[in-house]
């Protein structure tokens, strides 16, 4: 069951002696294959990913993948034993590495590859994987991913990729760890020639074959991360546009079902609307070599780079329904605000483990907010966010377990989006908080981090020491607590429910008169004229508060 957000509360949590307990105690159990998936093993580190040639044949008929995988790559150190991810039931068939066959052993979902030739340091090179199978099918995508295989209604066949969690390595053989991205790459998908594959970049060339298939290549100039690599297969038409952005023109284009067109020529129009608001705050679209595609697919939809999928159904809201509960939801198509969002944060800034998801997922979910407050004010977007705290559960830390390949609480949706909301106040400085959010996309164009170097900017930007903050509301579990009473004409007023040396300032209004309060874990007084107490937190402060009583 959900826990709703309130300000007053009349007990005390339950949760306020646990929260500790929980950061201290690991409960979950991690496999080999967990750690060989999730770490920087040392068959990873030796090489640094430069390119990927992706060329592969979909057969619909029999809900196979068949092909190779080129990888460019420089050598760092001088080692021989390469690990190469794929995952159960898909096989690699063979390795060629300068013409020459390389031997390998599997271990699960990994391959490692005995390489003779010399992999001298600092030296390019390149190993061919040949690899074919059927990939896992898609129970719950994206959240449960693999490969979707559907028909349309009018019986074409319907096929795309979700895979971020799971991996990319669940239809094709990778480094399939975000901690490297190649700097470019090449995707040559061949389909029926009645399909079209959509993947991501631009599109090079279209090859019809005698045999009644034809292969699309799509190439990608900027870094890219694994899973948002994507395959979208289905009978297409198209429509684009072009929108004047900070870097200039901007190529849109739009992948839909054959009959849908007409629903996705207004549904769409959420596109440009998105763009403008999303520049706004956090600076260009981090793609433009690689242009911006909006591409129908049989699930709901993945933040696939410059090639965000779309299966909201042509309405607006999360599937119709508002997330925040107030109204302001339903003023946009979730889908297309959301998933765009992630753009700038996961695949212009990628996490390094996904631990460290809230990265992409707490910053995304406030651009919902920020969406809003750019087109229908402040007092929206603030709306809207503080909505979201009906939907979390505060059930684990947002941080999952670093190395074996383990997400935080799905809380890093909502409460991640408002704790950057609560440090907004603190802030107290629209114009600097939009040069922070925008500092970002910049400072980290184009890489990879950790959560440590996020806290680190955000400290250093803002001017405040926020370590305590991002303990408190990543590391665990409780919603910080105000508890105040009103004794011999003085308010005595402390944190509580918090780690220890919790010490964010709080706005309040105090009889009458706005206020920052700057609790600690320990009582502190402010005199008072008398023995009344009229007391307001500000609502945008994501806390709690209890009026002590004798």
């Amino acid at each position: 069951m959900k826990k709703t957000f309130i300000f007053i509360l009349l007990g005390l949590s339950v949760q306020a002696s646990l929260g500790q307990e929980l950061l201290q105690k690991n409960i979950e159990k991690f496999s080999h294959q967990d750690s060989l998936r999730g770490s920087i093993t040392k068959e990873r580190a030796w090489w640094d990913l430069k390119k990927y040639h992706l060329d592969i044949k979909v057969n619909p008929l029999d809900s196979t993948i068949s092909g190779s995988n080129t990888i460019t790559y420089q050598v760092l150190e001088n080692e021989k034993k390469m690990q190469i991810d794929l995952q159960q039931p898909m096989q690699i068939s063979k390795v060629i590495q300068n013409g020459k066959q390389v031997s390998f052993q599997r271990d699960g979902n990994v391959f490692y590859l005995n390489l003779t030739e010399a992999q001298t340091k600092g030296s390019i090179q390149q190993v061919q994987i040949f690899y074919n199978g059927k990939p896992k099918v898609a129970v719950n995508p994206p959240w449960d991913g693999g490969i979707t295989w559907k028909k349309d209604a009018n019986g074409k066949f319907f096929i795309a990729s979700s895979c971020q969690g799971l991996g990319a390595s669940v239809w094709w053989p990778n480094k399939d760890h975000m901690y490297d991205e190649v700097e470019n790459m090449l995707i040559s998908v061949n389909v029926p020639s009645s399909l079209t594959n959509v993947s991501n970049g631009r599109l090079q060339s279209i090859k019809k074959l005698k045999d009644g298939t034809s292969t699309f290549t799509w190439y990608v100039a900027n870094p890219i991360n694994n899973y948002g690599v994507n395959i979208n297969i289905g009978d297409y038409v198209s429509f684009s546009e072009k929108y004047k952005g900070e870097k200039g023109n901007l190529d849109c284009t739009y992948y839909v079902l054959r009959d849908n067109l007409a629903k996705a020529k207004k549904q769409f129009k959420d596109v440009p609307k998105m763009l403008k608001a999303f520049e706004h705050w956090f600076g260009p679209y981090p793609f433009y070599e690689d242009s911006y595609k909006l591409v129908e697919a049989p699930y709901l939809g993945m933040e696939h780079q410059s090639s965000v999928t779309y299966g909201n159904g042509y309405q607006n809201g999360y599937r119709g329904r508002d997330l925040s509960g107030t109204g302001w939801g339903l003023k946009f198509d979730f889908i297309i605000i959301h998933e765009s969002g992630h753009e700038w944060f996961a695949n212009n800034i990628t996490y390094k483990d996904i631990a460290d998801m809230w990265i992409h997922e707490s910053f995304t979910n406030y651009s919902e907010s920020l969406f809003l407050e750019y087109y229908y004010g402040k007092e929206a977007g603030y709306t809207y966010v503080r909505g979201l705290r009906n939907i979390i559960e505060n059930d684990k830390p947002i941080i999952g377990k670093y190395d074996v390949n383990n997400e935080g609480s799905g809380d890093m949706y909502p409460k991640g989006a408002n704790m950057l909301h609560t440090i907004r106040q603190l802030v107290n400085n629209d114009k600097k908080w939009r040069q922070i959010l925008r500092g970002l996309n910049s400072t980290f164009y184009h890489q990879t981090v950790t959560t440590k170097q996020i806290e680190d900017y955000l400290c250093k930007q803002t001017g405040i020491d926020l370590s305590m903050i991002f303990n408190q509301y990543l590391r665990d579990v409780r919603v910080p607590k105000l508890e105040y009473s009103v004794k011999n004409k003085q308010l005595l007023y402390r944190w509580t429910n918090t780690v220890q040396g919790f010490n964010m300032p709080l706005k309040i209004t105090l009889n009458g008169k706005d206020e920052l309060l700057q609790p600690e874990n320990q009582w502190k007084t402010i005199p008072l004229s008398n023995n009344e107490l009229k007391l307001v937190i500000d609502p945008n402060f994501y806390v709690e508060t209890l009026k002590v009583t004798e």
